[in-house]
C-alpha cells in the first residue's frame, strides 16, 4: 500500500469516527435497557391495570434489614420500655466513643454537653424546658424509646440513627446522668 493510500484510509477512518455519538448508539438492541424510565416510588403509573395500587408493598410484609421493635408510641409503650427494655450491647470505650460522638451531632444542640438541659438552641429560646438528665427517671430503654419515636416537643431519631446507635447514644446519656445525679 502507497503513501496516498493509507493517507485516504485514514481520513475516512476518522470521518467515520467523527460520526459516531457514544451517548446514542447506532442500534439498539432493547432501548429500555440504555435509557430506562424513571418512575416515582409511589407516583401514578398507567403501567398497572390497578393505578398505584400496584406499587404498595404487599400488607405484611416487612423491608429487608428492618428489625421489629414491639413498644408501642405510647404512653404505656414508653414505660414498658423503661423497665423491659435491655440494651444488648456492651458497654465498651468504642460503644461509649461512638454514643458521645453521636450525640454531640443529634442531642448536644438541645440537651447540653453536659446534659443538662442547656444547648445552644435552649440558651437561645428556641426550644423551653429542655430537661437536664438529673429530673428525669431514665433507663437506656427509655432512651432508646424516646429516640425511636420522639417524645414531647423532641421528634423522633429513627431516621437519622439506626438501632446500634440509638443504644449507643444511650449508654452515653446514662454516663452524662451519673456525673450529673452524684
Amino acid at each position: 500500500m502507497n503513501y496516498k493510500g493509507l493517507l485516504f484510509f485514514v481520513i475516512i477512518a476518522l470521518g467515520l469516527n467523527s460520526c459516531f455519538d457514544p451517548s446514542k448508539p447506532n442500534y439498539q438492541y432493547f432501548p429500555n435497557m440504555y435509557e430506562s424510565i424513571g418512575y416515582e416510588t409511589y407516583a401514578e403509573s398507567d403501567a398497572f391495570a390497578n393505578g398505584i395500587e400496584a406499587q404498595i408493598p404487599v400488607e405484611g410484609s416487612i423491608m429487608r434489614g428492618w428489625e421489629p421493635y414491639d413498644y408501642p408510641n405510647t404512653n404505656e409503650g414508653y414505660e414498658a420500655a423503661k423497665v423491659e427494655l435491655m440494651t444488648p450491647l456492651r458497654a465498651s470505650d468504642y460503644n461509649l466513643a461512638n454514643g458521645k460522638e453521636l450525640y454531640g451531632i443529634y442531642c448536644a444542640v438541645c440537651h447540653g454537653n453536659k446534659g443538662d438541659g442547656q444547648g445552644i438552641l435552649m440558651k437561645r429560646e428556641k426550644f423551653l424546658g429542655v430537661p437536664s438528665y438529673a429530673d428525669r427517671e431514665i433507663t437506656p430503654g427509655s432512651i432508646y424509646h424516646v429516640l425511636m419515636y420522639g417524645k414531647n416537643a423532641m421528634g423522633s431519631h429513627a431516621g437519622q440513627v439506626n438501632a446500634e446507635e440509638r443504644w449507643q447514644i444511650a449508654q452515653h446519656v446514662m454516663e452524662l446522668r451519673s456525673k450529673l445525679v452524684k
